[in-house]
């Protein structure tokens, strides 16, 4: 695939949607679990997840600042969490999560890890119940946690890493797939690598730009190749993307003659 068909395609896009303003979230550390919790999740389910979060003071929110006094612990998403924590609260008092980051300041982000580090995987997953398979995407939210707490402290350090360790480290953390460390890499980190998803690999796949037994690695190289290494180009297009998709091409009755990419098709 050319460089001029891609740029064709990026240009169409931008003209008919405009600029998405991703990655939705206020901090790296909100971007970085929005990634682990998106695959296979419709987004509006992984801001429940993320609200439920920063209702408990485990993701830095602005409503900390507008309500000083509130004591943010009192309003769990559900009555089970609470009941969880009571009874994890014995084995983990030395780094008990409300003790670090409630009370009447906006919680940082290193607070806030701290206190996801420090909350047993049960508690964690009760928070994320709104996305599927939320069981296992706490234990991939803990194990990446864990690893950015314990082996740097911070997760500005994990994520200043060279791209290139970065990468390898975070696809080295057991269930983090390609998608989800080029997610936090581009969108946390603010690095140049080019995300590839399902839609992606539907779109241009249709538009015989790309044949459909592409692997993932395959396709991000055929973008990197032809495209500038721009992070905002590579958030833009990839953002342009997911719109296209989820409004145009579905998998199921997809919506060809509306599409701003119709006549690309071969």
């Amino acid at each position: 695939m050319s460089f001029h068909p891609l740029r064709e395609v990026y240009e169409k896009l931008m003209i008919f949607f405009g600029s998405q303003n991703w990655w939705p979230g206020e901090t790296p550390l909100e971007i970085t679990v929005g990634a682990v919790l998106t695959q296979n999740t419709a987004w509006v389910n992984v801001e429940r997840a993320i609200n439920n979060l920063k209702t408990a003071g485990l993701l830095p929110s602005p409503a900390t600042v507008a309500n000083p006094d509130q004591r943010t612990g009192d309003q769990g998403p559900q009555t089970e969490i609470r009941s969880q924590e009571s009874k994890d609260r014995a084995h983990s008092s030395s780094l008990d999560p409300r003790s670090s980051v409630f009370g009447p300041r906006f919680p940082d982000e290193q607070s806030c890890l701290i206190a996801l580090a420090a909350l047993p995987r049960a508690s964690l997953a009760a928070y994320l119940r709104p996305v599927g398979y939320y069981n296992v995407k706490a234990q991939r939210l803990h194990n990446l946690i864990h690893h950015v707490h314990y082996e740097y402290g911070n997760l500005a350090d994990f994520l200043a890493l060279p791209a290139s360790k970065l990468r390898r480290e975070l696809l080295g953390i057991k269930g983090i797939g390609p998608e989800t460390a080029d997610s936090i890499m581009l969108y946390a980190a603010g690095l140049a690598i080019f995300v590839v998803d399902g839609y992606t690999h539907r779109i241009f796949s249709r538009h015989q730009l790309l044949p459909e037994d592409t692997d993932y690695h395959s396709i991000q190289a055929i973008f990197t190749d032809a495209l500038p290494a721009d992070p905002q180009l590579y958030n833009e297009y990839h953002a342009l993307i997911v719109k296209t998709g989820k409004e145009f091409c579905r998998k199921i009755k997809p919506r060809c003659s509306d599409c701003p990419l119709r006549d690309l098709l071969r």
